[in-house]
C-alpha cells in the first residue's frame, strides 16, 4: 500500500487508487462530473493546497526558476502545513498509506518546484508508505 503523487491530468498507473487533488481551484472548463473519468481527482482537498498568496508567489517562481523565491516559498508552505489541522491530515494520510493506496496531486508540470515536492517530504517524514 503506499500514496503516489502524481500530476492531475495524467493517466492512472492501474493500482492508484483514489486521487485527491491537492489544488487551490478545480480544473477550468471540465465539468464537474468529469473531473474523475478526465483524471484530474477524485476527491477535492484544497487545505492541501497553498494560499491563494503562495500559488501567485510559485507561479512567478515557475517564470523565473528561482532558488531564493522557491526556498521562501517552501518555507511559507511549510508553516501553513504546521499548523494543528494540516499536520493532523498529514498524519491520517501516512497512517492510511499503509492499508490502501491512494494518490495526491497538482497541475504542476515537475514535481520539484511544485507544492507536491513538500507533501512527498512531510509524509515521508511521518512514516508513509510512498511509491
Amino acid at each position: 500500500m503506499t500514496i503516489r503523487i502524481v500530476r492531475l491530468g495524467s493517466a492512472r498507473a492501474a493500482d492508484e487508487g483514489l486521487r485527491i487533488g491537492t489544488v487551490r481551484r478545480p480544473p477550468r472548463g471540465v465539468p464537474k462530473a468529469e473531473f474523475a473519468s478526465r483524471n484530474y481527482y477524485d476527491v477535492w482537498y484544497p487545505e492541501l493546497s497553498p494560499s491563494p498568496d503562495l500559488v501567485a508567489q510559485a507561479l512567478a517562481i515557475h517564470e523565473k526558476d528561482n532558488d531564493k523565491a522557491w526556498r521562501e516559498f517552501e518555507r511559507h508552505f511549510r508553516a501553513k502545513m504546521a499548523r494543528p489541522e494540516a499536520s493532523r491530515t498529514l498524519d491520517l494520510l501516512a497512517a492510511l498509506s499503509k492499508q490502501t493506496n491512494f494518490s495526491l496531486g497538482c497541475y504542476c508540470e515537475q514535481e520539484r518546484r511544485c507544492h507536491r515536492s513538500i507533501l512527498r517530504s512531510l509524509l515521508e517524514k511521518r512514516g508513509a508508505a510512498m511509491a
